[in-house]
């Protein structure tokens, strides 16, 4: 007999697997439509042949099973960093255990630079998934042809509008959808299969391998196909703080892999008797009653394919800024139970134009083929890299059989990396070059905090020793004074600055730090914490949770419970701003005006905190890096 316990944590399992299944796997999931048609199109195509069908059955069987079944799913969602996934937790874990200055810089480098082309990957996946759905139009009627990328464009404005409702209501909202979805996949592959068996022998790795052997330079230049049917595996990974590790297995075991198998076999049963149908093999897999309802499934399929990417977008960008490679972004937390399901407004809407630019430039799935898989592959080399050096500085158990595989996955890896790279010229430079300028950015961003870091800290005055001895001859006015304060054991520099500057103190000061806690909400009863300090000198801490957006005012409104009763109207909020101006500095120029933009781009305290805008004084020092 099962207890209450055991049904609830049931029900939660299945309806986390399920949500899973419509944010985690849309990128992965949609790759039959376009993926296996790639290996027989195009300048670099190869004749769909038997032996040449089989082989690339082949290579698309083992390279999801090696890459994806064993790399990701099996393996490397067991190195989380407090629940989160993706590269950048990888590389957080790999920079706690480096051992050495140099060991940090260069797994943190690495680890930046594959977080910068996971976002290169991020937009081209919305653009070829809906893009490649929409096609479909063409085929059943084909006059709607001229209306393929208004359709997509549309498509997309209202995907990235619906995110702000969050990634769970999205995810349980598309759940059902990518149920069918498979369920479809996995029925037409089967009816096909069923017609022409023999294409079952492909399973037999060796289809692939003599294919490698005998036609060497073909097989390489396959290897940019078969690729396609990978890309979504590091999405899978950067969406699981999402959802938990355990929904995203259950849901790749139980319907996913599986699905995804039978449509491939069912293509290549279908070009094995009908050579022809290489044109479009997934839309004529379908009976022609089915096929109008069909392109409306793929149209959903590939909007909850632009989900994976989006949310593991939103993943990789909290991520980035906890580590202190971006600025402080607005944040929002969109689920009670989940701290991982969350919605960044600027990310969401530079995406949105970022996509529909590339719509727009390359028009079609085809041409957007060359330009995918660079930068994925890339993110994919730097992951196994940084899996195999936690590995190297673990005791864990199989070690020795795990950094095996990681060599295995590492040198498919860099094949189908080698392979990608003959479509630089085709468009496979843009994601590249997107990365190139975001591992800028976010390199400039700790290095010009580093900088500036450094300079705030030579006029730091440790807390305790200020406490014991405030300057005696400094006259109090009336009021109370609140400096917001990120170390609590430094006394704010905003307060150093007025006594440099107004050479004066407030009858109150009280030194707020505010706590992100990762309960979704804090009692009122828990909010604040207030500690006397010295005569007249407080400290506060005030806690909010992961669903809360932190309310300073109403926090202090409830330290009067707690001996410390503030009057509004007689309270100033001093908030410290440095500014960046020219002059002789560590930073070249173009990099110290790069920094200054994104340091104007981040969100203020006052707004952040909810201050209210008549009572806050930001005291702002000019810093030259």
């Amino acid at each position: 007999m099962h207890t209450p316990n055991q049904e609830h944590s049931r029900s939660s399992l299945f309806g986390l697997t399920l949500a899973a299944l419509g944010v985690v796997y849309g990128d992965i999931g949609t790759s039959p439509l376009y993926a296996f048609k790639e290996a027989f199109s195009g300048a670099h195509g190869i004749d769909p042949s038997e032996a040449h069908v089989l082989a690339t059955l082949s290579a698309f069987f083992w390279a999801v099973l090696v890459i994806v079944s064993l790399k990701y799913v099996w393996i490397v969602l067991r190195f989380d960093n407090e629940g989160e996934g993706g590269v950048l937790a990888l590389t957080a874990l790999a920079h706690r255990i480096s051992g050495g200055p140099r060991r940090a810089l260069l797994a943190v480098g690495a680890g930046i630079f594959a977080a910068a082309l996971f976002y290169g990957d991020a937009i081209i996946t919305p653009a070829i998934s809906v893009l490649s759905a929409v096609e479909g139009l063409s085929i059943a009627t084909p006059h709607l042809e001229h209306y393929v990328v208004p359709i997509t464009v549309g498509i997309l404005a209202g995907l990235f509008m619906i995110q702000k409702h969050g990634t769970g209501q999205v995810g349980r909202f598309f759940g059902p959808v990518t149920v069918l979805w498979f369920g479809a996949l996995g029925a037409m592959g089967v009816a096909s299969i069923v017609q022409t068996p023999d294409v079952l022998r492909a399973v037999d790795p060796r289809y692939a391998l003599d294919f490698a052997m005998s036609q060497p330079k073909l097989a390489f230049v396959l290897l940019s196909a078969v690729f396609l049917s990978l890309t979504g595996g590091e999405a899978l990974y950067a969406d699981m703080g999402h959802f938990g590790a355990r929904p995203v297995r259950l849901a790749w075991y139980g319907l996913v892999w599986p699905a995804l198998m039978l449509n491939y076999f069912g293509q290549g049963a279908l070009v094995l008797r009908s050579p022809v149908a290489i044109a479009n093999p997934f839309y004529l897999l379908a009976p022609e009653w089915f096929l109008l309802p069909l392109v409306g499934l793929a149209t959903a399929a590939t909007v909850i394919a632009s989900q994976a990417t989006i949310t593991g977008a939103y993943s990789m960008t909290l991520q980035a800024t906890r580590l202190g490679y971006l600025p402080r972004l607005r944040i929002l937390h969109t689920s009670d139970t989940e701290r991982g399901q969350i919605y960044i407004p600027s990310v969401n809407w530079l995406m949105l134009v970022a996509v529909i630019v590339l719509v727009l430039q390359f028009r079609s799935s085809g041409a957007l083929a060359a330009a995918y898989g660079i930068a994925v592959s890339g993110t994919m080399i730097i992951t196994t890299l940084l899996t195999a050096f936690i590995l190297l500085a673990a005791n864990a158990r199989l070690r020795a059989g795990l950094l095996a595989a990681m060599v295995v996955f590492g040198l498919l890896e860099a094949l189908f990396f080698s392979s990608n790279l003959t479509k630089l010229g085709e468009g496979g430079w843009m994601p590249m070059a997107l990365g190139a300028g975001i591992f800028l950015m976010l390199t400039t961003w700790k290095e010009g905090s580093r900088l500036l870091a450094g300079q705030r800290r030579q006029i730091d005055v440790p807390m305790e020793g200020f406490v014991k001895g405030p300057p005696p001859d400094v006259p109090h006015v009336s009021g109370t004074a609140v400096y917001l304060t990120s170390e609590p054991t430094l006394v704010p520099s905003a307060l150093f600055h007025n006594l440099k500057h107004y050479k004066v103190m407030h009858e109150r000061t009280v030194f707020l730090h505010v706590v992100n806690e990762d309960v979704p909400r804090i009692e009122d009863g828990e909010r604040v914490v207030v500690t006397l300090l010295a005569p007249g000198i407080y400290n506060v801490d005030a806690r909010f949770g992961f669903r809360e957006q932190p309310d300073v005012p109403a926090a202090m409104a409830l330290a009067a419970a707690h001996g410390l009763e503030l009057e509004p109207l007689a309270t100033t909020y001093f908030v410290a701003r440095s500014s960046i101006v020219d002059g002789p500095g560590r930073m070249p120029r173009w990099r110290c005006n790069l920094f200054a933009w994104m340091m104007r781009q981040s969100e203020g305290a006052a707004t952040c905190y909810k201050l209210p805008a008549n009572q806050v004084v930001e005291l702002g020092t000019q810093v030259m890096l």
